[in-house]
C-alpha cells in the first residue's frame, strides 16, 4: 500500500482533540473495566443498526472519495463485512468470554484449578487504510467491542468523505468516551501511534508498518500489523480452465485491484501460457469489453496513485514485456481515475511491477517450468499475506500447505479466507503479525489472563525453603515418576 501524503496545518488541532479523547477513554475504562456480555452485545447491536441505517450514505461517501465506486462493492464489503462480523460477534460473545479450563497436574498441584480468563485490554487504537475505509475501521471495531475495549479510530486522509461520515456515525451511536473517530494527516498519524495504547492495529504497507512498530515499541504497546504483500496465484497444469481463470480475474476487478488479498501475480505452466491468455481474453469478451468505462470499475484512490499505475505499465512496456489490455473497448480516464485491466506477460523480475505491491488493475503472468522450482522460489521470497493454488490434486494442495509460507492460503479461490467471520485473518513476517476476525479477533484484543485457584493436596510445600533431606527424597520420587512417564509416552506414541 502507498505511503501517506504530506501533513496539513490542521493536524495540531486534531492532535489536541486526540489527546483529550485518549485521556477520557483511559479514565472511562478505569471506572468500568469489564463490560458484561449483555452490555457488549448491546454495543454490537448498535454498530449493526448504524451500518444498516447508513448504508446509502456510506455508498455516497465511497463514490465521493473514489470518483467511481460500485454500490455492490460498498454493500458487500464496506457495509456488509462489518455488519456480518458485528452480528456474528453478538451471537458468540457470551461463549467467548467464558474462562477456559486448563489441565492441572495432580501430582504437583492436587485439586487446584487453572483457567484462561479473558480480560479487556483497555483503550485500543485502529489506524485505517484508504482502500476499504469502513470495512477496515468498523470491522475491527466489532472485534474490539466484543473484547470489551474502548476504541479510537484514525481514518485515512485519502478518504475524507468516508472519514467525516464515520466520525458522524460513531458520534451518534456510542458515548464519546467509548468509541471515537479522529481525522487528520501525517502529524496526527505520528501522534496517534506514539500514544500508550493497550493495543494498536495498523493496516498499511510494510514501510509505514515498520515505523508504527518502532513507535509502539517505545511504549511497549502490543501491535497487530496487516501489511499486504505480493500474493501469488499458482495454476497447476490441471487448473488452467475457463472457470478458474475467470474467478481469478474477477477478484482482481474488485475495488479496481486495490485490495491487499487480491492476486498480485499469476504463475502458469509455460506450455499453457497462451491458453491462459486466450481464456482471459474470452472472459472479458463475453461481458467486460468496456469494463473500465462502466460504473462497475472503481476509480484509483488519488491522482498520485493513478499516475503510479501508468508508470508501472509503461516501465514494463519499455522493458519489452507484452502488455495485453483485456477490456478491449476500455480506456484510461484521468478524470475518474479508471484504468483498463491489463496482463503483463513474463515481466523482468527487476521491474517495479515485480518488486512493489501493485494494488491496481495490472496482473503479471509468469510462466514456470516445474512446480518444484515454484516452491523453491516461494520459500526464498518474502512471505506474502496470502498464497493461492488452483488445482484438483489433493496431494499438491497438501504439499503447498506444508512447504510454503503465507498469512492465508486459498485453494481454487482468491480472497475468500479474508471474508469469513470465523477465520482468523493476518499476515506473517513482512506481511504482518497477529490475527483478527471473529473468535481470533476477540482473543487478539483481549488479555488471556492466566488464573490459578489453589485446592487441596499437591506438592506445594516441596517448592519452598528450607530444603531438608525429606524434601530431597520427595524431589527424587518426582523425578523417578517423570522417568517412568517418559518411558510410557515413548511406548504409547511410538508410531
Amino acid at each position: 500500500m502507498a505511503a501517506v501524503p504530506a501533513a496539513s496545518d490542521s493536524d495540531s488541532a486534531a492532535i489536541a482533540e486526540l489527546q483529550q479523547r485518549f485521556s477520557a477513554h483511559r479514565q472511562a475504562f478505569l471506572r468500568h473495566p469489564f463490560p458484561e456480555a449483555r452490555e457488549r452485545r448491546a454495543h454490537l447491536y448498535a454498530l449493526a443498526q448504524a451500518l444498516l441505517d447508513n448504508r446509502e450514505r456510506m455508498r455516497a461517501a465511497l463514490r465521493a472519495d473514489f470518483a467511481v465506486h460500485p454500490d455492490a462493492t460498498a454493500d458487500l464489503v464496506d457495509v456488509g463485512g462489518p455488519l456480518s462480523r458485528a452480528l456474528s460477534a453478538a451471537r458468540h460473545v457470551g461463549r467467548w468470554m467464558r474462562p477456559e479450563r486448563r489441565r492441572v497436574e495432580r501430582l504437583s498441584f492436587g485439586t487446584s484449578r487453572a483457567y484462561v480468563a479473558w480480560q479487556p485490554k483497555g483503550v485500543t487504537g485502529v489506524v485505517v487504510p484508504w482502500n476499504f475505509p469502513f470495512d477496515l475501521s468498523l470491522g475491527p471495531l466489532a472485534d474490539m467491542l466484543a473484547a470489551g475495549n474502548r476504541v479510537i479510530i484514525k481514518m485515512s486522509e485519502y478518504t475524507p468523505a468516508c472519514g467525516q461520515l464515520a466520525q458522524e456515525i460513531i458520534a451518534r451511536t456510542f458515548a464519546a468516551d467509548h468509541v471515537a473517530v479522529v481525522n487528520g494527516g501525517v502529524e496526527l498519524g505520528r501522534a496517534f501511534t506514539a500514544l500508550r495504547w493497550d493495543h494498536l492495529l495498523f493496516t498499511g504497507n510494510p514501510e509505514v508498518g515498520r515505523q508504527v512498530a518502532l513507535a509502539a515499541a517505545g511504549n511497549l504497546v502490543p501491535v497487530t500489523l496487516e501489511l499486504g504483500g505480493k500474493n501469488p496465484a499458482i495454476f497447476a497444469a490441471d487448473a488452467v480452465t475457463a472457470e478458474h481463470v475467470g474467478l481469478a480475474l474477477g477478484v482482481k476487478l474488485v475495488n479496481g485491484g486495490q485490495m491487499c488479498v487480491s492476486a498480485d501475480h499469476c504463475l502458469v505452466p509455460r506450455a499453457q501460457l497462451e491458453e491462459f491468455v486466450a481464456l482471459a481474453r474470452a472472459h472479458f469478451e463475453r461481458a467486460l469489453r468496456d469494463y473500465s468505462r462502466t460504473g462497475h470499475c472503481t476509480g484509483i484512490i488519488s491522482p498520485r496513485h493513478f499516475e503510479r499505475q501508468l508508470q508501472l505499465v509503461e516501465e514494463a512496456r519499455r522493458a519489452g514485456a507484452r502488455i495485453i489490455q483485456l477490456d478491449a473497448d476500455g480506456a484510461v480516464d484521468a478524470t475518474t481515475r479508471r484504468l483498463p485491466v491489463s496482463l503483463v506477460i513474463d515481466p523482468d523480475p527487476r521491474l517495479r511491477l515485480m518488486q512493489e505491491e501493485i494494488f491496481g488493475p495490472l496482473l503479471p503472468v509468469i510462466p514456470y517450468d516445474s512446480l518444484d522450482a515454484v516452491i523453491d522460489t516461494l520459500k526464498r521470497v518474502e512471505r506474502p499475506l496470502a498464497l493461492y493454488l488452483y488445482t484438483r490434486d489433493a496431494a499438491l494442495v497438501e504439499r503447498f500447505r506444508r512447504e510454503t509460507f503465507s498469512g492465508g492460503y486459498g485453494v481454487n479461490a482468491i480472497a475468500a479466507q479474508a471474508g469469513l467471520d470465523e477465520l482468523g485473518f493476518g499476515g506473517v513476517g513482512r506481511s504482518g503479525s497477529g490475527r483478527y476476525h471473529g473468535h481470533d479477533g476477540f482473543r487478539e484484543f483481549s488479555n488471556p489472563r492466566g488464573m490459578f485457584v489453589k485446592g487441596r493436596g499437591g506438592a506445594f510445600k516441596t517448592f519452598l525453603p528450607p530444603y531438608g533431606p525429606g524434601k530431597h527424597r520427595q524431589i527424587d520420587q518426582l523425578f523417578a515418576l517423570r522417568r517412568l512417564q517418559l518411558r510410557l509416552m515413548r511406548w504409547f506414541y511410538r508410531g
